[in-house]
């Protein structure tokens, strides 16, 4: 598995020359946000880690996800994604954190569709959620690269607006 190593090094000076720091929870993407954060350059310095809550019961417990609201909606919402970025950023004391849910098969529960949510959150603010739709015949590792990636290059975006513009 291979990530832009253009995007991961901007990612990285960018963090690193704030001073700042970031934690990722991943439901959908299941690790492969933690996989290109600890492949970017001096990882350690801003990293400080992430966890895959992946199923509803840990979503709960993990990041104080809403029972009752995460069972009405099979995790995959804006509001779960944005509990979970702001939670573990607290779990983790981060600056930064990234968050996803949704889905990388047409399941009943997705009504047959392929799409996550995504949310950034920084200094116990959410900055952006978004959700990513793709064509439901997108095979499952595609479609969670093609979220990694797409949701890395929003990160950069942010990045940009928030410290290189300040």
């Amino acid at each position: 598995m291979e990530f832009q190593k253009n995007l991961l090094e901007y990612i990285s000076q960018s963090i690193m020359t704030a001073g700042e720091t970031i934690a990722v929870a991943e439901g959908v993407t299941s690790g492969c946000l933690q996989l290109a954060f600890s492949q970017m350059p001096n990882a350690s310095l801003f990293y400080k880690g992430g966890m895959t809550a992946y199923t509803l019961p840990q979503k709960v417990k993990l990041l104080q996800v809403d029972r009752g609201e995460a069972e009405e909606c099979d995790c995959v919402s804006e509001n779960v994604v944005r509990t979970m970025a702001l939670n573990v950023a607290k779990l983790f004391e981060s600056d930064w954190s990234i968050a996803t849910t949704g889905y990388f098969t047409p399941i009943r529960n997705s009504m047959y569709k392929i799409f996550a949510y995504f949310s950034f959150s920084y200094k116990g603010e959410i900055i952006l959620t978004k959700k990513l739709e793709l064509h439901p015949k997108t095979q499952a590792l595609n479609a969670q690269m093609y979220y990694t990636e797409f949701i890395l290059g929003c990160f950069k975006s942010e990045i940009n607006q928030l410290l290189i513009l300040k």
